[in-house]
């Protein structure tokens, strides 16, 4: 088990802001702006109560906070983006935090009907003012 300070979203050091903006805060999570927009809303919903690893070790209670956090999100990023699905990651392997990849896929964009790529080949980055536009259309569907 990772300890606390190990975890970059226990920590919230530069880890954490090399690869994500802090979008806000919801009742159990923060929401982050994955900074590799290959997949234009791409977020990721991260517990922010205390460090867990795995979603069966959340209360009933906070899991249902949790995944109603998870649900939102991905309600507010496919309508803001006008997503053909969303694709839920929740890996965790190297970064043994609960977290989701909340990740908008496009028929006409990359890796329609197949896993999205966590670092894809050819990455997407945006100004200052591209982050705090899309995080503004997430924030106003929330």
């Amino acid at each position: 088990m990772a300890t606390a300070n190990a975890c970059m979203y226990c920590a919230k050091d530069q880890r954490l802001t090399d690869v994500m903006t802090e979008i806000c805060e919801l009742e159990a999570s923060i929401l982050y702006l994955f900074k590799e927009q290959t997949y234009p809303g791409r977020c990721v919903v991260a517990y922010k109560n205390a460090h867990k690893e795995e979603i069966f070790e959340l209360s009933d209670a906070e899991r249902e906070l949790f995944t109603k956090d998870v649900a939102r999100v991905a309600k507010a990023v496919k309508t803001a983006f006008n997503a053909g699905k969303i694709n839920y990651g929740a890996y965790g392997d190297k970064m043994p935090h609960i977290h989701f990849h909340i990740v908008p896929k496009y028929e006409d964009k990359p890796k329609w009907g197949s896993t999205f790529d966590m670092q894809p080949d050819e990455k997407v980055y945006l100004t200052e003012e591209g982050y705090a536009e899309i995080a503004n259309k997430i924030k106003a569907n929330l």
